[in-house]
Order: structure tokens, then sequence, then C-alpha cells
């Protein structure tokens, strides 16, 4: 894909994250324990953190949430974002406690002053608001007059967009974000044609890790090869990390992102290797490579091997008991199954631009 093509949005500022105005497209997950439960979310930050997460939200639903911001935001590198629903209050306490992003809905937390008192808050601190609408929380004026479509979710972000504008507030990104793919590319497209705000893009109740992986990734990828979309979030039923490997195997896929590339083939009857206990095993060993340019096969047999991945850096093809090891096509030893792993680590840290 051309990056090129990407439509222009204006840029915001999250921690110290550049999100929009061609900004690489970040990555964003939430933690899936409760805020308040210190022990448990500092090891879920980490997790993340190794696995490439670059912006994290967490709900905060009662004060006890919000004071244990700031003990993450002095533990973790990554820009924290409280998810608040309702309570401006709660708004100003993660303030207060040095959230990096807010996400909530404006027209949402109480009267004109309580808005008036959050926008005032973040704006003293630079702090971005994300509005996120879901089309299972329409306005029902909307849903009366136009039902569940791109107008009324689009409709329904306007307005709390148009709260913060009327405030002279516009550190604003945005979502729409739904269950039914057609509904979700539809709204994104429409809002992307009216407004020049970066888009936080997502599959809201995406659903289990292979079916929400699936829904995800074909929402995802049809949005981000028309240049639409600035963050985004893998919604899966699953650990975090799970969304965050989605998401970098998305914009990998897209030529968004560089990052290792493994490949292997889906088996045969050639096959006498175990293959999928094979590559489980490499993926794990090449884990510290995962930000670099790097592409590594794991073939079945020497069919699959050197020849239709002659172009990977280096490769593994399957035999009985045995393998060969090559980089770029060229054979470089026959290694037995059981060192397999072990020698392709070692050719790999060998290579002077890795």
């Amino acid at each position: 894909m051309n990056t090129q093509n990407r439509k222009p949005t204006r840029q915001i500022k999250l921690g110290k994250l550049l999100i929009g105005g061609g900004a690489p497209i970040s990555i964003q997950s939430m933690l899936s324990v409760p805020t308040s439960n210190v022990k448990a979310c500092l090891a879920q930050l980490k997790d993340l953190e190794l696995a490439g997460c670059e912006i994290v939200r967490l709900s905060v639903t009662n004060l006890e949430d919000a004071k244990a911001l700031s003990i993450y935001k002095e533990r973790t590198s990554m820009p924290i974002v409280a998810d608040i629903h309702f309570d401006y209050k709660l708004a100003l306490a993660a303030l207060d406690n040095h959230v990096d992003g807010l996400r909530l809905n404006p027209g949402n937390i109480g009267g004109r002053e309580n808005v008036e008192a959050v926008v005032k808050a973040a704006a003293k601190q630079d702090i971005p608001i994300r509005i996120g609408v879901n089309s299972g929380s329409l306005p029902q004026d909307l849903l009366a007059e136009h039902g569940v479509c791109a107008f009324s979710m689009v409709e329904a972000a306007l307005r709390h967009v148009r709260i913060l504008e009327e405030l002279d507030y516009r550190n604003i990104k945005i979502s729409v974000k739904a269950s039914h793919l057609p509904l979700m590319v539809e709204s994104y497209r429409l809002l992307s044609s009216e407004v020049d705000y970066p888009l936080h893009l997502g599959i809201t109740e995406a659903g289990t890790l292979f079916s929400g992986t699936v829904k995800s990734s074909m929402a995802l990828a049809l949005l981000l090869y028309e240049g639409i979309g600035d963050t985004l979030r893998v919604s899966l039923s699953a650990d975090p990390v799970q969304e965050v490997k989605v998401a970098q195997e998305i914009l990998k896929g897209l030529q968004l992102r560089q990052g290792l590339n493994i490949i292997s083939c889906p088996t045969c009857g050639r096959t006498k290797i175990r293959l999928f206990e094979l590559v489980d095993k490499v993926e794990k060993a090449l884990a510290p490579y995962r930000d670099k340019n790097l592409t590594v096969a794991v073939m079945g047999c020497a069919v699959n091997g050197p020849g239709e991945a002659r172009e990977a850096d280096f490769g593994i093809a399957g035999g009985d008991g045995e393998g060969l090891l090559f980089a770029k096509g060229e054979i470089i030893k026959k290694v037995a199954e059981e060192h397999l792993v072990e020698a392709l680590m070692e050719l790999v840290k060998q290579h002077k631009d890795i």
C-alpha cells in the first residue's frame, strides 16, 4: 500500500505519541482486569508493552480506579487512556492522576458546567479526548427517525464533537464502532468525509480469538487500504496480548509497518516433520526480533522450501527427522530436527544487518 494515500488528518499528541497528521498508525489495547487491582494491571501492562502495544486504555468506574492511574504512569512507557462513562468527576480525578488521554462522550456526563469543567482541566494539561460511538447505544431520536445506520452513527459522534467545538476544544479523536462489519465500514467512510480529526478504528465486540480476528482483519484492512484510520484496536474475547499481535499482522500485511514476518506452509502428505510444533518454537525464539524487517520461512518439505520461499532471509525446509537450513534460497546445511531452531537462531544472530 502506498502510505501517501492516507487521508490527511490533524495531529494530536497522546503522551509522547503522535497520532494523525501522517504519524505511523498506532496499536491500542485495553486491560481486562479491574483498574484498582494494581498487581494484575501491572502484569498485563508489562505483557502488552513487551508485545508491542503502543496505547493502553483502562476503565475508570470509581475513585479507586482513578487514583491507581498515577501508579501505572510511573511503570509503563505506553500512553494511558482513561475510559469514562457518565461521571465527569471521574474524568477530573483521572486528569489529577496524570492520565494521557480520556475516552468519554461529553453529551453523557451531565450539564454544560460539567463538560466545561472537564474541558478546562483537559486543555490545561493538553490532554486529548476520544469520542466513541457504538452502534448499540445510539440516541433514541436518531434510532426512531433513521434506525441503526451510518448516518445515525456519524451524527451521534458529531453531536459530541460540536459540544467540544463550542468550547473551542479540538484536541479530539473519534471512533464509530459497530459489531456488524458493513455498518462499521460505511460509518467510518462517512465520518472520514465529514471531519479531519484523527480516527480510531475498531470492530466492537468482534468475538473470539478466531472469529474476531477474521472479522476485524476484514474491516480494518478495508479502511486502512483506503487511507482511513490513525489508531486501531482489535477487540477480542481473549488475552489483550492477542489483540496486539493481530493488529501488528494487519499492519504488516498492508505494508503499513515493518517487522518480523514468519511464513509457513499449510503442510500436506509430503510433510514428515512436526511442522506446527516447529513453527511455534521458531515464533517464540524470534520474539526479540519482532521489530526487525526480517522474513523467516518454515516449510514442510524441500518442494516448498528453498524454492517457494527463496525470498525469505532465512528458512527451514523439513525432511524426515531433519531439515535443510537456507538463506535467500541457498541451502546452508542439513540439521537434525531437534537442533533446527537452535541452528536457525545462530544463523540469524550472525547476520550483520540484524
